[in-house]
């Protein structure tokens, strides 16, 4: 054994990487759009025109190689220039460029024809999560990473899915042209599902636009390609596609969620219940930075068990989360969050990992506030 020690080495990796490669595959998948078939067509002509070119070329490399070789007694011929030769070697590869060019040009203009959609939808990237308005519908959320962290931290298996799971997937009808609105809140993302063809940057101050129609119902997954930030690899995108009658059934659903947390507003609010909802909101959007005990990454993310900010006045604390801190890694989550999810993660904070203050912030409190800074 240890005469080959690389043979040994590379047998080991192979048993390792085994079960990850298994679902490795060497080429392109046809995808689930109209343009993801034409793509992957695209890509088989092209392929294959390669694949002929080089039969040939080659061909007649091993052929002049073989026939002509100097043990044969070949002499090899002497002369300047060929005009003939030098125009054919022009003319012929500018048409193979045309052939491919064609089918190129029509389906990069198709990909790029974002005209007459019947649902709009826009895309906005944030570290590290995804947030998706229905325009002109009064339905938005939050894509978040549904993999344990248990998992993340090897400490259970990993799941079918891992890393490729969400809590809220964007939910789309088949059958329709859907137009994606694409940008970003603080650096850049990129929004990209393979099985759609799509892939656009999210780019703070800009719009990029994308479309598609999914031809048959399923679940269809994604990632962030852009590198984003330390979390970029916990950015997934899951897109459900429903038939048009599921579709309706699950928007009107989601607008009565709208219209429901809305009246959650104004209801008076206990110190126990706003903690409950405010552990599953921090374990959803602040667990990445400042960790599941408060302990936070110093000095990028601080510490929120025992600092000042989560012991000190809760007015100050509010803001904070409410308007972030310009200049650090802590982001604005006014826009983000509803009034009922920061007012339960500013009382989780103030009472998580033995800050026990004993005082809450309401649901009300954070309306005045977001009010006072409209005027």
């Amino acid at each position: 054994m240890m005469r080959h020690p690389h043979v040994w080495m590379g047998l080991l990796l192979w048993s390792v990487f085994s079960q990850a490669q298994a679902a490795w595959t060497t080429n392109m998948a046809p995808g689930a759009t109209v343009v993801s078939h034409e793509v992957f067509d695209l890509h088989m002509t092209i392929f294959w025109i390669c694949v002929v070119i080089g039969v040939v070329v080659f061909g007649a490399m091993f052929w002049s190689m073989i026939v002509h070789r100097r043990s044969t007694g070949q002499v090899a011929a002497k002369f300047h220039e060929s005009t003939t030769v030098e125009i054919l070697w022009t003319i012929v590869p500018l048409l193979i460029l045309i052939v491919m060019a064609i089918p190129a040009t029509r389906t990069l203009i198709k990909m790029y024809d974002t005209s007459e959609s019947a649902l709009d939808i826009q895309i906005t990237g944030y570290q590290w999560k995804w947030h998706y308005k229905y325009l002109g519908q009064d339905v938005e959320f939050f894509s978040n990473l549904a993999t344990p962290a248990a998992q993340i931290h090897n400490k259970e298996a990993k799941g079918e899915n891992y890393l490729l799971e969400v809590d809220e997937p964007l939910v789309v009808p088949v059958g329709v042209k859907i137009r994606f609105l694409v940008t970003a809140a603080d650096v850049i993302h990129s929004w990209w599902v393979p099985a759609f063809a799509v892939k656009r940057d999210a780019i703070p101050g800009f719009v990029n636009e994308a479309w598609t129609r999914v031809d048959t119902p399923g679940i269809y997954r994604g990632q962030c390609s852009e590198l984003c930030g330390k979390d970029h690899g916990f950015m997934p995108i899951v897109v459900e596609a429903k038939s048009q009658a599921d579709f309706d059934t699950w928007l009107a659903g989601r607008k009565a969620e709208t219209v429901k947390l809305k009246e959650l507003t104004s209801k008076d609010w206990t110190l126990d219940e706003l903690v409950a909802r405010g552990d599953k909101v921090y374990h959803t959007t602040c667990v990445a930075c400042h960790q599941a005990e408060g302990q936070g990454l110093p000095p990028m993310f601080p510490a929120l068990k025992g600092s000042k900010v989560a012991t000190g006045p809760k007015a100050d604390h509010l803001s904070t989360v409410f308007h972030g801190r310009p200049g650090t890694a802590m982001a604005a989550f006014g826009k983000q969050l509803s009034e009922v999810d920061i007012a339960a993660v500013v009382t989780y904070e103030r009472n998580a990992w033995g800050n026990s203050k004993g005082d809450m912030v309401t649901p009300k409190d954070v309306l005045a506030l977001k009010q006072a800074d409209s005027k």
